[in-house]
């Protein structure tokens, strides 16, 4: 489950502030008219919507990320009052009740089916479906656009795990691997196949503390910086000044902040994450055996940091890369590594028009997953449906209100006159959520680097979870 920091965090700029600002004068204390539907669907999960009295006839089909499995509409009340103010009709689901927090085995089924409920409960057919989603709910969108035929018109990711699962655990679970490798070698660390939370916290606290105690020296900084690299770690931490591009040591001291600091850590929520996803996939999907750490490095972004850290520590980088390349033995499950690729890990063969936004600095989910998701629907053929747009602030799904609005209008843009044109534009998206008088917006001109620690195809001859030493 997610804890309460990071349920809080999730779209914490959508605040009622923001949201009320969309409110005429008049309606600002009392919030918008409307009408509220639920249901159920056939897994026993259940759906919500919200129709206002003034809609403009745009549904907006919601997924939420991971959490609780409820029914919600919206990523949060200020966001549904501000949404239905400004006319839209609302629905979403809870997922499958009884099922893991990752819940890519139930939810698509179950938003269609919301959709498709909902919809008799409209005054009429809606002139447009919009699905968006936030965190593994914009996995889920991503999904969704493959998957309409001819119930959606357009999709809008925020902050979306779009990489997919089984790269999001392999890149994670090597940078896990290099810290227990290089910084606690003598450590028992179980890093997969997790039995419970309660395995998966232990773990978190092993790492944490082996971390804290290597960030005190320079040979320890270096290797984390290592094992950062790998975990895709950004380097501008909330509350600090953006590190300059050769200010090596500060960006690995940001690294270390956004990662492990504070009473619950990333890293904390990375391994309840790692359970719950086990718990759904019925085993381990990730793998260190076989992979080459050195050829992972040479695709990071950040290895120029890290080749500085290690030669200002004197330390022997290619002999580390090597030891983590020799020890490398953590294998996965067939069967959850295929349950992955079937529920959780996009094709790119898009249906419909598609607009990704994200933060620069997303510790959850970190922003390179969006130039490995550009390649996978360049792949497919389908570029010409997607844009995707940066917002310049730290932190994962941390949007306005506004900059989530301009997404919903560009994506309706798109929808209504065939063309992208200017409307994915940064600049144009700026102007476009300053013009609404809300909560401002970050819109900026960027291009994420490659995705680290990619960990290639699957060998199924390589079968069986093993404990890493």
């Amino acid at each position: 489950m997610l804890t309460k920091r990071t349920r809080c965090r999730i779209g914490a700029a959508l605040t009622a502030v923001g949201t009320i600002a969309v409110l005429p004068a008049a309606q600002a204390s009392a919030g918008p008219t409307s009408t509220s539907y639920s249901g159920t669907t056939t897994d026993g999960g259940s759906w919500v919507g919200d129709v206002p009295s003034t809609w403009n006839g745009t549904v907006l089909l919601y997924s939420h990320g991971m959490g609780p499995l409820e029914a919600a509409d919206a990523p949060l009340p200020a966001a549904r009052v501000g949404l239905l103010a400004a006319g839209y009709a609302l629905v979403g689901s809870s997922y499958d009740p009884t099922g893991s927090e990752w819940a890519l085995g139930s939810a698509l089924d179950d938003q269609f089916q919301a959709l498709a409920d909902f919809e008799k409960d409209l005054p009429s057919a809606p002139k447009q479906v919009v699905a968006y989603g936030i965190s593994m709910g914009g996995l889920i969108t991503a999904l969704e656009d493959e998957q309409t035929n001819g119930r959606l018109d357009g999709v809008l990711t925020a902050c979306g795990v779009v990489a997919g699962g089984v790269v999001l655990k392999n890149y994670e679970l090597d940078g896990e691997y290099a810290i227990t490798r290089l910084l606690a070698p003598s450590e028992p660390v179980q890093l997969v196949g997790f039995a419970n939370a309660a395995d998966a916290v232990q773990t978190a606290k092993v790492l944490d503390a082996a971390a804290r105690q290597a960030q005190a020296t320079g040979s320890g900084r270096a290797r984390l910086a290592l094992a950062m690299a790998f975990s895709n770690v950004p380097t501008w931490a909330p509350s600090a000044v953006m590190p300059g591009p050769k200010a090596y040591a500060a960006q690995e001291a940001q690294q270390f902040a956004f990662e492990f600091s504070g009473t619950s850590t990333t890293l904390d929520e990375v391994e309840l994450f790692r359970a719950s996803m086990e718990q759904a996939a019925g085993g381990n999907p990730s793998w260190t055996a076989g992979v080459n750490f050195a050829q992972l490095l040479e695709g990071s972004p950040y290895a120029t940091e890290v080749r500085a850290l290690y030669k200002q520590a004197g330390l022997n980088l290619g002999s580390d890369l090597a030891v983590l390349t020799s020890g490398a033995n953590i294998k996965a499950d067939t069967n959850a590594v295929q349950w992955l690729e079937d529920t959780s890990v996009p094709t790119g063969r898009l249906q419909v028009p598609e607009l990704d936004m994200h933060t620069i600095a997303d510790q959850l989910a970190p922003v390179q997953q969006e130039n490995y998701y550009a390649s996978t629907v360049q792949e497919a053929g389908a570029s010409g449906l997607l844009r995707q747009v940066f917002v310049q602030r730290q932190v994962h799904c941390n949007f306005t209100f506004a900059e989530l609005l301009a997404g919903v209008l560009a994506v309706r843009h798109r929808i209504s006159t065939g063309q992208w044109g200017s409307s994915s534009n940064p600049a144009e998206l700026e102007g476009t959520a300053n013009r609404l008088g809300l909560d401002g917006a970050a819109f900026d001109y960027y291009r994420p680097g490659p995705l680290s620690g990619v960990n290639g195809t699957f060998d199924p001859s390589a079968d069986g979870t093993m404990p890493s030493s």
